[in-house]
């Protein structure tokens, strides 16, 4: 599976995130407010998306996400962990947008491109929410993600942090509010 490639939709572009992003991709995720409900909530600060940032790179699946009207990078987005065994799971995740983006439909747009690419190489693609962010979890169920049950903690912002898994089948993607 290609795990950085370009698709391009309607209103957006997703590229392979690379270093010369840095500028404009910080100056999005600076914005205090757009990580005050997510488990790592101190993302905002220099040096935690800097982290965040080198950790995109060297996984191999992050993407740039522009905006062609303007030309804008207004977020990104990863391909992590994929198993092609037993047809195969992928995970999409990572993911923030400028928050005056938030309510425009980008979110669904970005994640239909990803999902359509991602079903072309596994059965089943699956996204990890922080289990009191709200605003990820509507977004998810917006795009027809079911919850597995599966749950776990991780260290966040030095906190512990419950997360929950979702998950879309490839024939739940055909059948869903995303289907085109």
């Amino acid at each position: 599976m290609d795990r950085q490639p370009v698709l391009e939709g309607e209103r957006l572009l997703l590229r392979p995130l690379v270093p010369e992003d840095w500028q404009a991709l910080y100056a999005v995720a600076s914005d205090r407010e757009l990580w005050a409900l997510h488990p790592s909530h101190n993302r905002w600060q220099e040096p935690v998306f800097r982290a965040f940032f080198e950790d995109a790179l060297a996984g191999g699946g992050a993407l740039a996400i522009l905006e062609k009207s303007t030309d804008r990078l207004i977020g990104s987005s990863r391909f992590q962990n994929h198993e092609p065994a037993q047809g195969g799971v992928v995970e999409i995740g990572w993911t923030f947008l400028a928050r005056d983006r938030w309510g425009t439909g980008l979110n669904a747009e970005m994640k239909r491109l990803m999902l359509t690419h991602a079903f072309d190489y596994v059965a089943r693609v699956v996204f990890s929410v922080g289990a009191e962010n709200d605003i990820s979890r509507r977004a998810m169920t917006k795009i027809g993600g079911r919850l597995t049950g599966e749950t776990w903690v991780e260290e966040r912002a030095g906190v512990p942090m419950e997360h929950v898994r979702f998950e879309i089948t490839r024939e739940d993607f055909v059948n869903g509010p995303l289907a085109t």
